[in-house]
């Protein structure tokens, strides 16, 4: 697999287009840490480490709903393998007049685009989620 994150959120999409209330991924660190973030800004349950039918460990992502619709909208991969997008403080997207999130991989640490602007620090943007 090329791209864990794109392949995670490509899961986690497919499943609330279909109702599902939770979906399984393969785990990782940076997977965990993404998840972190969206679970911190509301647009997911919660998610817990799991043993997947392979017998590899998984992570059981619990998707959020309200009113029968799913809570995230529309998320999109920023940064590919093939093409990394790098940013600093000051240019990290505002997604939707500040209503989404963007997701930021820092030298301190995976975090939201409003996080990173508090601590002043750039880096990599994985995703947005709306």
């Amino acid at each position: 697999m090329n791209d864990p994150i794109g392949d995670m959120l490509t899961r986690i999409r497919n499943s609330q287009m279909r109702g599902k209330p939770t979906v399984m991924t393969p785990a990782s660190k940076l997977r965990a840490w993404v998840l972190d973030v969206l679970l911190d800004e509301g647009y997911i349950r919660g998610y817990e480490p799991k043993t997947g039918i392979d017998g590899h460990p998984a992570l059981e992502i619990s998707l959020k709903y309200y009113e029968g619709t799913p809570v995230i909208r529309e998320v999109k991969r920023v940064s590919k393998p093939g093409r990394r997008v790098y940013m600093g403080p000051n240019d990290i997207p505002v997604v939707r007049q500040g209503l989404g999130v963007s997701i930021v991989s820092t030298s301190k640490g995976v975090m939201s685009d409003a996080n990173a602007r508090a601590a002043n620090v750039g880096g990599e943007v994985l995703c947005t989620v709306f």
